[in-house]
């Protein structure tokens, strides 16, 4: 049966014991493997961080077309990798 969001009860029966624990370990995998690619590539949170400051700053109508536009700027590369650098021209941090 469907709650009021539309979305059906959990079925703890649907999974068997060892199928549970291969579906945690197959979350905690995932999570680590992430993180590990988080810590590699310093770049990726610049990026979004970056983003969801604009956003928050521009507040575009259409967050969609603002979206494409940001990341097809063929500047970003740079206006990144200067962040990275810490260039207070950048980060907006005068």
């Amino acid at each position: 049966m469907a709650d009021k969001r539309g979305l059906e009860k959990l079925d703890f029966g649907a999974l068997s014991i060892e199928q549970q624990q291969q579906l945690r370990q197959f979350k905690i995998n995932t999570r680590i493997n992430n993180e590990k690619y988080l810590r590699e590539h310093p770049e990726t949170e610049a990026l979004i961080s970056d983003f969801l400051r604009d956003v928050f700053l521009k507040r575009p109508t259409d967050i969609r077309e603002y979206a494409a536009d940001y990341f097809t700027d063929p500047n970003l590369g740079l206006i990144i990798g200067s962040k990275l650098q810490g260039d207070p021209a950048e980060t907006g941090t005068d």
